[in-house]
Parts: structure tokens; sequence; C-alpha cells
């Protein structure tokens, strides 16, 4: 028989729905257990296998427990919200020249209210913003491709995103892809009800939703790594002193 594919089951909704109610660190500590069985345990096997899978799909993205997962504990310091707890479980997938947090990468979570896949570029910096613009008019027919392609269209739908009301400086109004550069975000999502999550075809469905989304997501890398080198290549970023470090010798 082949390996039964790695997913959560109807005990982790029941867990987060549980720990929504009861948002307490002595209620947490409790149930330490229940957590590790039923929500943390079954995302480390998905991550796992997605790390497997990833070699064939999609190469340039990392998949690893200890890099991809989110802790679950809150932080609080500047939020009017103290409850200490993150009622969904959740992992990122970067670039792999980019690392965590950096350029446009991979997400799903699972949550009381949710299932939600999606990727893209969700908060770049101007000059980051900028370069993907630039990339993606210089090829627009290539980035349309991609996203018109059938099997992003029918588990995505379209590029998603804020957007700005006025043509960005710099690019033409009348650009064939002038509705695409006026994104100040490039993402693409989709959304499940909770259930989804505890359904046998969980993980088939999200690895499905990766690799059609994971060249979209690997364009808009392309710009983002080549800035990343010549800010490596560059003498004087290369000589300039990381911030707080120590010579102690």
């Amino acid at each position: 028989m082949p390996p039964v594919a790695p997913g959560f089951t109807p005990k982790t909704l029941t867990f987060l729905r549980a720990l929504k109610r009861n948002n307490r660190r002595e209620w947490f500590h409790e149930r330490r257990a229940d957590y590790d069985q039923h929500v943390h345990a079954p995302m480390v096997a998905v991550v796992e296998q997605l790390a497997l899978d990833f070699a064939k799909v999609a190469p340039d993205f990392v998949a690893s427990p200890k890099i991809s997962m989110f802790r679950p504990w809150r932080d609080t310091r500047f939020s009017s919200n103290k409850a200490p707890l993150k009622t969904n479980v959740a992992a990122v997938f970067p670039h792999r020249a980019l690392g965590r947090m950096q350029g446009a990468g991979l997400y799903f979570e699972v949550s009381t209210e949710s299932v939600w896949i999606g990727g893209g570029l969700y908060a770049p910096d101007a000059a980051m913003l900028y370069a993907v613009r630039q990339h993606i008019a210089g090829h627009h027919r290539e980035f349309a491709k991609l996203v018109a392609a059938p099997k992003f269209k029918a588990l995505l739908g379209a590029v998603q995103g804020t957007t700005s009301t006025r043509m960005p400086r710099g690019f033409d109004a009348a650009h064939p892809a002038a509705d695409l550069l006026r994104h100040k975000q490039f993402l693409a999502a989709r959304e499940e009800a909770p259930a989804f999550a505890a359904r046998p075809d969980f993980y088939t469905q999200l690895l499905a939703t990766f690799t059609a989304m994971a060249p979209f997501v690997s364009f808009l890398n392309e710009p983002i790594v080549e800035m990343r080198r010549a800010m490596d290549r560059d003498p004087l970023v290369a000589e300039r002193p990381a911030r707080g470090r120590r010579d102690d010798t």
C-alpha cells in the first residue's frame, strides 16, 4: 500500500477552536501534549514531505520545520491584543537564495476560520517593488502566460494585492501590463473552509496548489535575487561593518 499522505485531523481543528476560547498560558501548558500530537506533529510531517516534493516541483523554495514553522506564541509587545497564543498553525517557504521573510515566498495556514494557501510578494520595500515592476514591464508576455496557465487560474484565480490608483512614476500608462504594474503587492491565494485541512486529499491539494503557484513566485524573485547578488558584489557593501558586531580578538 502507498504511504498515507501527511495532514491534519478533526482533532486539530477541535484543539484550535478550544484554544480560541481559552487563550491563556496555563490552559495551553496543561494541554501541551494535545497540541504536540494534534497540531505540531501533523505540521512537521507536512513540512517534511514538502521538503521532499519541492525538490521535484519547486526547487527554489526551502521547506524545513526549523525555518518554515512559526512558534505558537504571539509577540504582544506592541499590540493591544494581549492574548498570548496564535489560534492558527502556519508555515512559510522562502526562496533559498533570500531566506525567511525575504522576497516572495509560499505560505499556508490552518485556522478556525479557513485554510489559506498562497504566496507572492507581500510587503516589498520601494527598491524591491520598483525592480519587480521593471521585471514585469520587460517580460510581461512571460508573466501573463504564467498567470493565465490553466492550473493557476483553476486553483488560484487572478493576481491579488493592493494597487495604486495612479500609474507608478517611470512606467507608461499605455503599457500592455499597466494593470499589473499598478500593484503594490503581487499575491495569489486559495481559501477553503477549515474542514478542508482534515480531508484525506489535503496534502495532494496543498502540493498541487504550490506547484501551480511556484513559477509565479519564482518570477517575482528573479529581480530580487539579482539585487541581492549585486549587493554582495558591491565592495562598499562587502566592506561595511555589521551593525552591533563586536571584535573580541
